[in-house]
């Protein structure tokens, strides 16, 4: 049976619309509109004309618009927001028309003069994160304008998109002369900014290649990786970027000078992990990131049975290489095999890569099956506790009281069989305070874990989150700038950044706090930025900006209602919380 040719084509798509549209229209509906008008017959549509590009179709508050060159759409795009800019200068915050861009280049269906298809939906969704004035940029977008539109580009890395199955990296343009970490449009050339050295050894561990010949094993090698940064991050001698940050760069081609830079670090290990039948290889290689000279390299083979003494090996060859100061007294002292039983250990490792994609449930099983498999494997335990709050606090899923008491169970086990664990202390205090409401306690035991280990990010971030639960706000502040400079291009930085938002909040530091939640938004819109953005604007009394944030999320997520917010901000204050969850109420969010 025959079918339709459908008609496709390879285009830069450019979507476009009106920031805080329905306060402006809510203020003066009459003014709006012809103010649009005039912006868009004066400014706009010359621009787009000048540079070649079509308008497919206008909305109330936007446009989409196709061009055959990437090029000429953003240079189309440039030229509206600095127009906008100017003509904006003299208006007050509040009256201001501001678009907000996004641009794709990719594969689109036209059929009947509009046009469909993925390519048309990311750029719309890059819109969607694109900040008020600004333009965003998909890396396909990126890669064609380089070398060819003399513009500075922020990297905001892999972006998760609504109805958009991979994450995908993307760019803002920068139309200003702010200072950021950028990559240069116009040269190729990147330009990152340059984090100071520590004034101790610092050192990030790439991830490992996997060199099994089995994707399946991926989880192991990554799972090497985290156990030897832990162990590294033991020496109060040394500063250790954690492993979400060291991750970013997974399956890239990395230039390690360049590393040293954006992590801002002295040196720098990577490696390969090979495991075959009961054998184990590792081999690494040390670098100093600012000469990129070798200072040491080495193979190791050893029986899978004795896979921490590999690791160990690996630690103590590294650590003599960067600090020889550091006595074999102290790499002794710091050496914690969690288990004696491999299978045990594969599962937790299993578990673990599913916990960072945040599948909890899944992931529980397979801690669960690691206790079985060894009774005393005090990670395994803290682990599975903290996939409850995984799923409670990511995804709104209320604990019944039966997970509530397992996952504080699963805790209070943790810390009795390795109570000098940091890793053990930090997850069983964020598990006790999130779930079990031991709000002191919980910070107890974080303190205990950051003064056992001062470099690990786990126990920073417990902390974090515990001070904002126990509304400490000076804690929190300093707890969130410590997470952020021990990975600095963690993928959860949006959500670091709203919790110093809402530490603000606490402060009654209103504009500071919605600025920040207003910069998470724009890198990853989700509900904890959104929400810090919302209850600061009501406490300004700006209800029309907090009802226009509160429309954003629910176009974010759908089936959000209060009762998962309830669920996701346990703070212990009853006055505070009971603040907070009115103010999302005020902006009009459902119950």
């Amino acid at each position: 049976m025959a079918t339709e040719r459908v008609d496709r084509r390879l285009a830069a798509v450019l979507a476009a619309d009106v920031a805080g549209y329905s306060r402006l229209m809510g203020a003066n509906e009459e003014d709006t509109l012809a103010r649009l008008k005039a912006v868009r017959k004066i400014l706009v549509d010359p621009a787009i004309t000048s540079h070649r590009g079509r308008i497919v179709k206008t909305t109330g508050d936007g446009m989409l618009v196709e061009f055959a060159s990437a090029v000429d759409a953003v240079r189309s795009a440039i030229e509206v927001q600095r127009s906008m800019a100017e003509q904006n200068a003299a208006v007050p915050q509040d009256q201001r028309i501001e678009f907000r861009i996004g641009i794709h280049v990719g594969d689109i269906i036209f059929d009947d003069n509009d046009i469909f298809g993925d390519g048309v939906n990311i750029a719309a969704r890059l819109e969607g994160i694109a900040e008020h004035g600004g333009v965003c940029i998909s890396d396909d977008t990126y890669r064609q304008i380089r070398g060819k539109v003399d513009i500075a580009c922020d990297d905001l890395g892999p972006q998760n998109l609504k109805n958009i199955a991979d994450p995908m990296r993307a760019w803002r343009v920068r139309l200003t002369n702010q200072a950021s970490s950028t990559a240069q449009c116009g040269s190729g050339i990147a330009a990152p900014a340059v984090l100071a050295l520590p004034d101790k050894p610092s050192i990030a561990v790439l991830p490992f290649q996997n060199m099994s010949g089995d994707p399946e094993q991926e989880y192991f090698a990554d799972g090497m990786v985290e156990d030897i940064i832990t162990a590294l991050s033991r020496f109060n001698s040394l500063f250790v970027i954690a492993r979400n940050s060291s991750f970013t760069y997974k399956g890239k081609a990395v230039d390690i000078k360049r590393v040293g830079r954006e992590l801002g670090v002295r040196y720098v290990l990577e490696g390969s992990v090979r495991k075959a039948g009961g054998r184990v290889r590792i081999t690494g290689q040390l670098i100093d990131a600012s000469s990129g000279a070798h200072l040491w390299a080495d193979r190791i083979d050893g029986e899978l049975t004795d896979v921490f003494e590999l690791q160990d090996r690996i630690t103590a060859s590294v650590v003599s290489s960067i600090a020889p100061k550091i006595e074999l007294a102290e790499i002794e002292r710091v050496r914690q095999n969690p288990t004696n039983v491999p299978d045990s250990y594969d599962s937790y490792l299993q578990g673990m890569a599913l916990a960072s994609r945040g599948q909890g449930a899944e992931a529980r099983r397979l801690f669960k099956r690691a206790i079985e498999q060894d009774p005393r494997y005090a990670a395994a335990y803290a682990m599975a506790a903290y996939t409850y709050l995984v799923d409670q606090a990511q995804h709104g899923a209320i604990a019944d009281p039966g997970m509530r008491a397992d996952a504080v169970a699963l805790a209070n086990a943790a810390l009795k069989l390795a109570n000098q664990d940091a890793f053990v202390l930090a997850r069983s205090a964020q598990a006790l305070t999130y779930l079990g409401l031991e709000y002191d306690r919980g910070a107890s035991l974080v303190e205990q874990a950051i003064a056992l280990n001062p470099n690990l990010s786990v126990a920073w971030l417990a902390r974090c989150w515990v001070s904002v639960m126990r509304a400490d706000a000076e804690r929190g502040i300093e707890s969130f700038e410590k997470v952020m400079r021990l990975s600095p291009l963690d993928p959860l930085k949006p959500f670091f950044v709203a919790g110093v938002a809402h530490c603000h909040w606490f402060q009654g530091r209103f504009e500071e706090g919605r600025e920040l939640a207003r910069e998470a938004i724009q890198i990853r819109p989700h509900l904890q930025p959104f929400a810090s953005y919302i209850v600061n604007s009501v406490a300004l009394g700006d209800l029309p900006e907090a009802r226009e944030a509160a429309r954003r999320l629910l176009e974010f997520d759908p089936s959000f209602r209060m009762s998962g917010a309830a669920a996701i901000f346990l703070i212990r204050s009853p006055e505070y919380r009971e603040k907070f969850l009115g103010a999302l109420r005020t902006a009009g969010l459902p119950d």
